[in-house]
C-alpha cells in the first residue's frame, strides 16, 4: 500500500468520523450552553444574578446594577475510542469498513458527550412527580410552573429530554401530536424533535433509571454548561505485526450544572402499568 493511498485513507476516515459525530453522535450538545476551544484542565462559566433598574437625576450618574457573578468551574476529562481495521478488510471492503468503524467511534464519543451532560442535569434539586405515574400533562405543567416561577426565559431555548416510554406517553396526548398545538417538528443534531408549549422535546434512552423509575428533565439551555478542550480527533497508525491500522478517536470534554433554577427533574414511572 503506497504512502499516498494511506494518506487518502486517513483523511477520508477523519472526515467520516467528524460527520458521524456531528450528525448522529450526540443529541444534547446543541441544547445546552457550550464552550469550545478550552485551554487547560478546566474552564469557568459565569452565572450572573438579576439586575435592578432605577432612575437618575438629570446629569446624574447612571446607577450601577452591581450584578452578582458566581463562577462555576467545569472540569474537562479525556476520552478515547479505538479499534483495529485489518488491511485485507480494507482491500475487500475499504469504504464500508471505514464507515462502520468511523460511525462506531463517533457514536461512542457522542454517547459519552450526552452522558456528561445528563450527569450534570442529574445534580438538579428541583423536582416534580414521585415516580408513581407516567409522564402526564399535569406533570409537564407543574414543571413549567417551576420554571416560570423562577423567571426562566421563554425564549425558544427551553428543552425537555425524556425516555422512550415517556415519549410514547406524549404521543398518546392529542396536544403533543396535533398540528393545532405543535408549532413545528425541528431536528436536533439530525434527530427528530417536537416543539410543544414552547419546549423542544427530545427523545433519549440514556436518562437515569432505577427499578422502573425514570428521571426526565425540562430545562433552559443556559442552565447546563458543556466545555470542549478538544473536538473529536482521529489518529491512525499502521502496525505491521498485526497487518492492520489502529484507529484511535479522542476528545476532551466536560459538563456542569450552572443554574439550578433553570432545570426541573420530572420523576416518572417507567412501567406500563403506572
Amino acid at each position: 500500500m503506497s504512502v499516498s493511498i494511506d494518506n487518502v485513507f486517513v483523511k477520508q476516515f477523519e472526515a467520516d468520523v467528524h460527520l458521524a459525530y456531528q450528525q448522529m453522535g450526540t443529541k444534547l450538545r446543541s441544547t445546552v450552553r457550550s464552550k469550545s476551544g478550552v485551554i487547560g484542565a478546566s474552564t469557568t462559566f459565569q452565572k450572573v444574578g438579576r439586575g435592578t433598574a432605577s432612575t437618575k437625576s438629570r446629569h446624574g450618574i447612571v446607577p450601577v446594577m452591581n450584578l452578582n457573578h458566581e463562577p462555576v468551574e467545569c472540569m474537562l476529562m479525556d476520552y478515547y475510542a479505538g479499534d483495529w481495521v485489518d488491511s485485507l478488510d480494507e482491500l475487500k471492503t475499504n469504504i464500508d469498513e471505514r464507515r462502520v468503524v468511523a460511525s462506531a467511534g463517533a457514536y461512542a464519543l457522542g454517547r459519552k458527550t450526552d452522558e456528561l451532560i445528563i450527569s450534570a442535569m442529574n445534580t438538579a434539586t428541583a423536582n416534580v412527580g414521585d415516580y408513581t405515574t407516567g409522564l402526564t400533562k399535569e406533570l409537564v405543567l407543574n414543571a413549567l410552573e417551576v420554571l416560570n416561577t423562577n423567571d426562566v426565559p421563554d425564549d425558544g431555548r427551553r428543552f425537555a429530554v425524556v425516555g422512550v416510554h415517556q415519549w410514547n406517553e406524549l404521543l398518546a396526548m392529542d396536544e403533543f401530536v396535533s398540528a393545532d398545538y405543535v408549532t413545528d417538528s425541528p431536528l436536533v443534531n439530525g434527530f427528530e424533535a417536537r416543539k410543544w408549549l414552547g419546549i423542544t422535546w427530545v427523545l433519549h434512552n440514556g436518562l437515569p433509571v432505577s427499578e422502573q423509575k425514570r428521571d426526565c428533565f425540562i430545562y433552559h439551555a443556559s442552565s447546563i454548561g458543556h466545555a470542549c478542550g478538544q473536538e473529536v480527533k482521529t489518529d491512525i497508525s499502521w502496525h505491521g505485526e498485526r497487518a492492520a491500522h489502529f484507529i484511535s478517536n479522542s476528545m476532551s470534554q466536560g459538563a456542569v450544572l450552572i443554574d439550578g433554577d433553570g432545570i426541573v427533574r420530572v420523576k416518572c414511572s417507567d412501567s406500563a402499568n403506572a
